[in-house]
């Protein structure tokens, strides 16, 4: 569904990634691990349009039709089938959980009906936020608003879902909820690329996976083989 090739991000003299290949196959979890100041944030927002690559492509696939969305601005790849949920959440925590969802789905803002629908599926897949939805955002706790900033994405109907550090600062009990939702969306048929730190949680649930180590991809493999990778093991998995 989305293949990178040799992609380079910089920030002014600073370069964050530097010849980036990678493909992700449809209805597949890919993780990308690695520390922090590693360019796992840079390559999604690199494939949802925050930021333009310097050089190389980035191919999205639905179908028979292949576009190249190199520099593509972010709401037509949102249009195309694309949703990030960056890293802090992002949510808009003046306006209601309802509104927020409205806010995801305004691309679809024509097919009321649509959007009806799909915030009554949000709420039966996490009811606190149906019990919620008429308060403030910034009301609910950080595992809530992690919910909330999920579902916003997908509100959107995207085919490919960007998820970027979803456990972080939750609790043990909420990030097993929120890992088991990414494996339920991917029993649904959506495609995910998933940034997390925490490597053993997201190889377990990765189809395949590549480590960023300084802007670079430095090993790449199945999930499950890199959970048992010595290399890996030690440097991410803080085990021997």
């Amino acid at each position: 569904m989305l293949i990178l090739d040799e992609i380079d991000v910089s920030y002014g003299p600073i370069s964050a990634l530097r010849k980036i290949s990678l493909k992700v196959p449809e209805g597949a979890v890919v993780a990308i691990i690695g520390a922090n100041g590693a360019g796992k944030s840079s390559l999604l927002k690199s494939i949802a349009g925050w930021e333009i690559p310097t050089s190389g492509s980035i191919r999205f696939i639905d179908r028979s039709i292949n576009h190249d969305i190199t520099r593509l601005p972010s709401h037509k790849r949102t249009d195309l089938g694309i949703a990030l949920s960056p890293e802090g959440r992002g949510i808009f925590p003046d306006q209601s959980v309802r509104d927020n969802l409205m806010l995801g789905a305004y691309l679809r803002r024509h097919d009321p009906a649509g959007i009806e629908r799909d915030i009554l599926h949000a709420f039966a897949r996490f009811p606190i936020l149906g019990t919620r939805q008429h308060q403030p955002a910034g009301t609910l706790s950080g595992g809530e608003q992690q919910m909330l900033a999920i579902t916003r994405a997908l509100m959107s109907a995207p085919k490919l879902l960007l998820l970027d550090e979803p456990s972080l600062g939750l609790a043990p009990l909420m990030i097993q909820e929120i890992f088991a939702t990414i494996c339920a969306l991917r029993d649904e048929g959506l495609t995910i690329v998933l940034v997390e730190q925490m490597a053993n949680q997201a190889l377990a649930i990765a189809d395949y996976a590549y480590v960023l180590e300084t802007g670079d991809i430095i090993q790449h493999g199945k999930g499950a083989d890199l959970m048992h990778d010595p290399k890996v093991r030690a440097a991410y998995l803080g085990m021997h």
